[in-house]
């Protein structure tokens, strides 16, 4: 199984917090590929944080199978709450993460943005169902008195190391260290006292 995180971008002009909505019928819209043969998936696919496929534990929220070699995988989405594009963000086109994405037998190739979204105005005005199915999103703020705008959409896969690959390189990553310690203090040692001498 592999984990990607998904980041996301746009040029926001007098907004600022753009997220989705997280209502329990919001959904994340994602193109597919087959991990086994590499073939696309023909349709865009939709993933429900909750919807399970079965009760179980571990249940993902979604099972499909490649129509060309028949593999059959897996995708379960967790959203990356609290953490909203914000204008300062958008200013210097960095990214906000928006979700995380385990897959099995299939890795996105590419995330569908859709309706239901919400941001706010600099001037504060709320935007609740912000449609971005177009890629962009005009609209007239009279608080503010001014237009509001998102453009430039853009996404990122960014993969996760699992918690067990991040505990062995930390541990790689002290070992190395420990060695070029040892052999720092082992030169060290030899030229105080002559090449000659017997260490320790």
């Amino acid at each position: 199984m592999v984990k990607y995180k998904v980041l996301f971008t746009a040029d926001l002009q007098n907004l600022t917090n753009l997220k989705p909505s997280y209502d329990p019928t919001f959904a994340y819209y994602f193109k597919m590929k087959c991990g086994n043969c590499g073939e696309p998936a023909s349709n865009v696919i939709s993933v429900h944080p909750n919807v399970k496929v079965d009760d179980s534990k571990n249940s993902p929220n979604l099972e499909m199978k490649c129509k060309f070699c028949e593999r059959v995988g897996s995708v379960t989405v967790t959203p990356i709450c609290g953490k909203p594009l914000t204008q300062a963000l958008s200013v210097f086109r960095e990214s906000a993460p928006l979700v995380q994405v385990d897959c099995k037998g299939f890795d996105p190739v590419e995330f569908v943005f859709r309706s239901s979204w919400k941001a706010k105005s600099i001037a504060g005005t709320k935007f609740e169902d912000i449609d971005l199915s177009d890629g962009d999103f005009d609209e007239y703020d009279e608080k503010g008195e001014c237009p509001v705008s998102i453009n430039n959409l853009g996404v990122t896969f960014e993969v996760m190391m699992s918690e067990m690959r991040e505990k062995r390189l930390a541990w790689d990553k002290s070992m190395l260290e420990r060695q070029r310690s040892h052999s720092a203090r082992l030169k060290a040692w030899k030229k105080e006292h002559g090449r000659s001498s017997s260490y320790y």
